[in-house]
Parts: C-alpha cells; sequence; structure tokens
C-alpha cells in the first residue's frame, strides 16, 4: 500500500483556497468600479442654509 503524500494535499489545498480569495478579492473589486458609474455622489449639502 502506498503512502499517503500530506505535504502535495496540503499544497493542493493551499492553492484551491489562495485561487477562491483571489476571485472573491476580484469580484469585490469589480462590484466597487461599476457602482460608482451607477449611482453618482450626492453634492454636500450645506447645513447653514436652513438656518
Amino acid at each position: 500500500m502506498a503512502k499517503p503524500n500530506y505535504a502535495f494535499e496540503k499544497r493542493q489545498k493551499d492553492l484551491a483556497k489562495k485561487k477562491k480569495k483571489e476571485e472573491k478579492r476580484q469580484r469585490k473589486a469589480a462590484a466597487t468600479a461599476e457602482r460608482p458609474a451607477q449611482d453618482p455622489p450626492e453634492p454636500p449639502t450645506d447645513e447653514k442654509s436652513d438656518l
């Protein structure tokens, strides 16, 4: 019976984790880049004008 290669399994698991994390980071970056184009910032309001 062959002995399990735990180092290989660990490396594969770490690579999968990094890939998933990178994809999530890219989705977040794309969402934040897309959002300002949809909702322009509101102009600041002067509270002094209410007085």
